[in-house]
């Protein structure tokens, strides 16, 4: 970091009030005062902190379709057959290696080998075939699209800790997400969305409590914190006018709060009150974004097909997936699609059978439309939850009920598009699908991999507070190359 800034970072705000009436401090303000209100919010995040990306990416945004609660990559992508002579075993001490397990299992005096109940299907995926259940037939069909990572692995064993460092790169709060990372680096590619969308639809099952701290900025400026659409009435709060309040009156209105807030800036040197001003310009111009973008009634018959009958429905996975296609040709840079109900511990052969039933579709027609509209290389879509599920039952076991607690140590996510090789496998887990044994990737080189496809060295984007550089990999991180197109 330049000495310059550094010094200006570190001087209290009083200080850099007395300080900023002349010398470099007072220009900077000076020529921002003045400046219109669409101007200033404009500057504030056009560009990003890199002004440009550190080399040519090859995806331009990036959804992320979050399953909430940990699915079972056992009873969906990670096929292991031999599994079927070992039902109702305990699983051997060689292989827990005396590893934690939760607090809802740690209790039992046995660990009963529980095999998937599901029928498997092997699909050509360019390679040596895909092994996906008989849960997921559309997923499966894109098989030649996917990139399947059977060892990804977490240190996190709870929800809270687990859905927190896939969405931060840390298991405490209060760190900004992955999409504020992306907004704060490289800013919007569309003047009237935001760069980071989230979107919320509900599953079946045990579902697992998230929040806005999931899509915070953190500590970057909050204009980078993630918008949140809703799945019922206006998209977002507020967006109406009230009645009696015309769209001049609110121009009017908006300039005359602008410079109010530049007048703050002069006082302060806030670097909020700008952040302030240009929400407020957003809010105004997604007045007129958002209906458009929720307007279904552009889409042909056959693109509503593809998606099913539930994409008329909004809030539901299906709505969400297509509204997350139409974000993406608008140039939102990242959006963001939490389903719940994965938290599967006692029923879940019936509960995944509605998860599925649920997801299936839709994300495969994603794929197909994104790969339609010629999109599908330049936006990344990854697929998975926070962790896997475990091998062993828990509770009573039943050769057709059975329940599985949360897995750390292996779980299964996909990608396709965005740069990355489609048709591949990669990674692999034991005979019990407990432990890794081949290319093992952790949380952090995930995240710098999906950094790396989007242009940006993951070790340069960084954001001092508190006295250190902070950066979404952390200290840690790994491009997985072999996954790289």
């Amino acid at each position: 970091m330049d000495p310059l800034e550094e010094y200006y970072l570190n001087m209290t705000r009083r200080q850099f009030c007395g300080k900023a009436a002349t010398g470099i401090g007072g220009l900077a303000l000076g020529a921002l005062l003045g400046t219109p209100a669409k101007a200033v919010a404009k500057l504030a995040l056009q560009g990003g902190s890199l002004g440009a990306p550190h080399f040519a990416p090859r995806a331009k945004r990036i959804i992320y379709l979050f399953q909430n609660g940990g699915p079972s990559q056992l009873d969906l992508f990670d096929y292991k057959p031999g599994l079927k002579d070992l039902f109702n075993k305990d699983l051997p001490d060689s292989v827990r290696g005396g590893q934690r397990v939760t607090g809802m299992t740690s209790g039992q005096k046995r660990f009963p080998v529980a095999p998937s109940m599901f029928q498997f299907k092997k699909y050509d995926n360019n390679q040596d075939g895909l092994w996906v259940s008989e849960l997921y037939p559309h997923t499966a069909a894109m098989a030649k699209e996917l990139c399947v990572i059977h060892s990804i692995h977490t240190e996190a064993i709870n929800h809270e800790p687990g859905i927190t460092f896939l969405q931060t790169g840390s298991q405490l709060p209060g760190r900004p997400s992955m999409g504020s990372w992306l907004s704060y680096g490289l800013g919007s590619a569309n003047d009237d969305l935001p760069a980071f969308v989230v979107m919320i639809s509900q599953g079946f099952g045990n579902m697992q409590a998230i929040s806005s701290r999931l899509w915070s900025s953190g500590f970057l400026p909050s204009e980078h914190q993630g918008v949140s659409l809703r799945g019922s009435g206006d998209p977002v709060l507020f967006l109406s006018d009230p009645k009696g309040i015309s769209r001049t009156d609110r121009r009017r209105m908006l300039d005359l709060l602008a410079k109010m807030n530049q007048e703050e800036f002069k006082r302060s040197g806030d670097p909020e009150v700008l952040a302030r001003i240009t929400q407020y310009e957003m809010a105004f111009r997604m007045q007129m974004s958002v209906p458009e973008l929720a307007d279904f009634s552009t889409e042909s018959k056959d693109t509503m097909d593809l998606y099913g009958p539930e994409v008329k429905k909004p809030g539901s996975f299906a709505y969400n997936c297509l509204m997350a296609r139409r974000l993406a040709e608008r140039g939102v840079r990242f959006i963001q699609l939490y389903n719940r109900g994965w938290d599967q511990h006692g029923n879940l052969p019936h509960e995944i059978r509605l998860q599925a039933n649920a997801t299936d579709r839709p994300q495969a027609a994603l794929l197909k439309d994104l790969k339609q509209r010629g999109m599908l290389d330049d936006t990344l879509v990854i697929w998975g939850g926070e962790f896997g599920r475990s091998v062993y039952c828990q509770g009573k076991l039943e050769r057709n009920k059975y329940g599985r607690d949360h897995h750390p140590r292996c779980f299964t996510i996909w990608l396709a598009g965005g740069g990355v090789k489609p048709g591949i496998r990669y990674g692999q887990t034991d005979d019990y699908c407990y432990n890794i044994v081949e290319n093992p990737v952790h949380v952090h080189d995930l995240h710098a991999t999906l950094l790396h496809l989007t242009g940006i060295n993951h070790e340069a984007l960084t954001y001092r507070y508190q006295g250190r550089n902070f950066r979404l990999t952390d200290v840690a991180g790994h491009i997985v190359r072999g996954i790289l197109a």
